[in-house]
């Protein structure tokens, strides 16, 4: 009924080069490994998986696969700051350019996408931590018909809010460490593809750099993934609350949510995805100073970074998860905050948020 945890580094070899069951060395690769790589490929309605000992080494191995000095990147310009930070704190120092972009936007899209240099579009829907909402689709049609590939990170999303190898993705990216794994209790990163021969490129670059994940954290994944629907069930019915808590209360002045009908990506988001997600993100009257009082005032909602664990968490983006990108185009508003709003009783968690915005 469970896979069983593979807590070893060699394997025995009947005779010299004949692995006994495929498997020699937990690097290269692991049963407990292959039990979540073919799972997060099921999830996510592709033949090739992949998993990382986070998301960002998963990120890293796929830019290393299909970057070369003078490859040029399309990201949103307000993606995650870790993956900013990848793109153009690590990857520019050996050619590799990357330009945001506002993907709701086709126009913007189109017009960032440098003929011939141009390696991929890189989406995050909804995204962090503005949850603006792309159009996966029309830009992978876009993108495609200019020879580019369409990269999106489904992290936010999960594979049962949203397929984007369906809607015509070349790879999908996620951190494992949210809601796949969904306890706060380990750090991971997946790829999931169609296309066979860059599957077996990752998988070259996965052995050769040895970003992998362990047999445990592999273990754990998979346990977290045995309860993903009922979860996400959950965090969706939550965030849909928390939102129009906080949409008609006076102290907040903008809320960034899919589910709320006056979110100008909700049309895209009923028909792209399942449900709304479990994020919501809203801004305080009182500038920065304010915020920070609301993200210290939480005592049910804990102060913290990382998101998709069962408990609620509350961030500033900006003195937190964000802070890589001040300064930059990606700068987020000082007085936004980001909430992970997990599965307690939803009204626990309004009286709350009431409580510290008082």
């Amino acid at each position: 009924m469970v896979p069983p945890i593979y807590a070893t580094s060699t394997f025995i070899q009947d005779k010299v080069g004949e692995a006994r069951g495929g498997y020699e060395y937990s690097r290269s690769s692991n049963p407990t490994r292959t039990a979540l790589e073919e799972c997060m490929a099921a999830l996510e309605a592709g033949r090739h998986g992949l998993v990382f000992a986070s998301g960002l080494a998963a990120e890293d191995t796929l830019l290393r696969t299909i970057a070369s000095p003078g490859s040029h990147f399309v990201v949103p310009d307000d993606a995650y700051g870790g993956t900013y930070r990848l793109f153009a704190r690590v990857h520019q120092r050996w050619g590799v350019a990357v330009d945001p972009a506002h993907l709701t936007n086709l126009d913007t899209v189109a017009a960032a996408i440098i003929p011939g240099e141009t390696k991929a579009v890189w989406i995050e829907t909804p995204t962090n931590p503005l949850l603006n909402i792309a159009d996966i689709a029309a830009i992978v049609d876009l993108a495609h018909s200019a020879g580019v590939l369409v990269i999106v990170d489904n992290t936010f999303a999960t594979p049962y809010l949203q397929q984007p190898l369906e809607l015509g993705a070349d790879v999908v990216v996620h951190s494992t460490t949210k809601y796949c794994g969904g306890h706060s209790d380990i750090i991971g990163g997946a790829l999931v593809l169609n296309d066979d021969d860059l599957a077996e490129q990752l998988r070259f670059h996965q052995n050769a750099i040895g970003g992998v994940a362990s047999p445990f954290d592999c273990w754990l994944v998979l346990r977290g993934l045995r309860t993903l629907a009922v979860r996400m069930e959950r965090h969706c019915d939550n965030a849909e609350l928390v939102a129009a808590f906080l949409a008609d209360h006076p102290r907040v002045s903008q809320v960034y949510f899919p589910g709320l009908d006056a979110h100008p990506g909700h049309d895209l988001a009923k028909r792209q995805m399942r449900r709304y997600g479990g994020m919501v993100s809203f801004r305080v009257v009182g500038g920065e100073q304010a915020a920070l009082q609301v993200c210290e005032g939480t005592s049910v909602i804990i102060l913290g970074e990382s998101l998709g664990g069962v408990e609620s968490l509350i961030e500033h983006p900006g003195k937190m998860t964000h802070l890589s990108v001040a300064g930059t185009q990606l700068e987020v508003p000082d007085d936004l905050i980001r909430l992970s709003v997990g599965i307690e009783d939803a009204e626990d968690l309004i009286a709350d948020l009431d409580k510290a915005l008082a």
